[in-house]
């Protein structure tokens, strides 16, 4: 019942380093654009992992390790080029179809094929990022450290603290193999020295077990996530959070480090926004919830129909539990398959949803595009 689209072969960069911008076309990877930004002292708000497609990434809002300097992905943009349901192919910018590039920033792909777009590239060339890595027993500790450390976080560093289970896989290095560990990681564009400072307040609490925050050209900026290359076989979700409290933390805890038997989620990632992301609102676009200052992503490798469905069942739990700090708001790009069909209202403020649905009805008023984020005509 659909019609699947590849836009693989269309993975054009063009890269103006006068205007600072880059033109990008549908199929093209973040690497792709970062590499051919870096000569020039350049950098796009690529995400966690450069492997993923800069055009799709955008469209659900875009949220990487510059978004508390410079914002989300979708604030960059400073045109797509669209064809709609109906065949045209259109502008869509602050000035032509400006109700369409409206929607596109954070609106997914509801509203026709965007086949290219231009972005503006910002002067980050080097970065002081990485992992600090602690023993799991030290999680909660960890946690209450990361809430209070960035209370006062200048916006340079976009932070995140996360509890993971390593597989035991060949791809992980082997002291990490199989291991449950708690992360802090960051990447600080700023003052080299200054970031420096910033991270060494872990070091003085207490040294971790392995230390890889360094001075890092940005072109390396996959290697904070270290995200998997290859595809596998998993689920994501999330929520943004108001708070993270004490009996928060506790329950993580308690549902994502193992007590006996295989972990049933593989990685609990709580990412510090605000700063700029905040501020994005005055340039408009329909992404939403930028009030919130912390999101939880949680990952599970799931091989097996089994696998998946008892990671899903501890999830929901999870979730339960979690609810007194959750704000009800989601971030679509956390978010798999049926969950981000269902959540899609969730990922927007009301006044927001009403007017991608009323745009909705001018671009698709069939909704023949209703596989991404499900956004019906109004």
């Amino acid at each position: 019942g659909a019609l699947l689209i590849l836009t693989g072969q269309m993975n054009g960069v063009e890269v103006d380093p006068v205007t600072e911008t880059a033109w990008i076309e549908c199929g093209a990877q973040w690497k792709v654009v970062l590499a051919a930004a870096q000569p020039y002292g350049l950098a796009p708000l690529l995400g966690s992992s450069p492997e993923v497609g800069a055009v799709g990434y955008t469209l659900g809002g875009g949220m990487g390790w510059l978004a508390r300097k410079y914002g989300m992905a979708a604030d960059s943009v400073r045109y797509f080029e669209v064809v709609t349901p109906e065949g045209s192919i259109v502008r869509a910018s602050q000035s032509e179809n400006p109700e369409l590039f409206w929607a596109l920033r954070g609106g997914g792909g509801s509203f026709g094929i965007v086949v290219g777009m231009e972005i503006d590239l910002y002067p980050v060339a080097t970065v002081y990022g990485g992992n600090l890595i602690y023993p799991v027993v030290e999680a909660g500790e960890v946690l209450r450290r990361f809430r209070t450390w960035i209370a006062e976080m200048p916006e340079e560093m976009t932070a995140s603290v996360v509890l993971m289970n390593f597989p035991p896989i060949p791809q992980v290095p082997e002291p990490l193999r199989g291991q449950s560990v708690v992360m802090v990681r960051g990447c600080y564009a700023g003052d080299l020295a200054a970031g420096e400072a910033l991270v060494n307040t872990w070091r003085e609490w207490q040294p971790p077990l392995i230390d890889d925050f360094n001075v890092m050209p940005f072109s390396q900026v996959g290697t904070i996530s270290s995200d998997p290359v290859d595809p596998v076989p998993g689920l994501s979700t999330g929520a943004w959070l108001a708070r993270l409290s004490d009996a928060s933390i506790d329950q993580l805890i308690r549902y994502v480090v193992p007590s006996g038997g295989p972990p049933l989620i593989t990685k609990a990632e709580i990412r510090h926004a605000g700063g700029a992301i905040a501020r994005g609102e005055e340039q408009g676009g329909a992404y939403s919830h930028r009030n919130a200052d912390l999101i939880l992503q949680l990952v599970s490798i799931t091989p097996t129909p089994a696998a998946l469905a008892a990671s899903e069942r501890h999830i929901a739990a999870l979730k339960a539990a979690l609810q007194p700090d959750f704000t009800g708001a989601v971030f679509l790009n956390f978010l798999d398959g049926e969950e981000a069909l269902r959540r899609t209202q969730d990922a927007y403020s009301a006044g927001n949803f009403q007017r991608l649905q009323a745009i909705k009805r001018q671009i698709d008023p069939s909704d023949r595009f209703h596989h991404g984020f499900a956004i019906q005509p109004a």
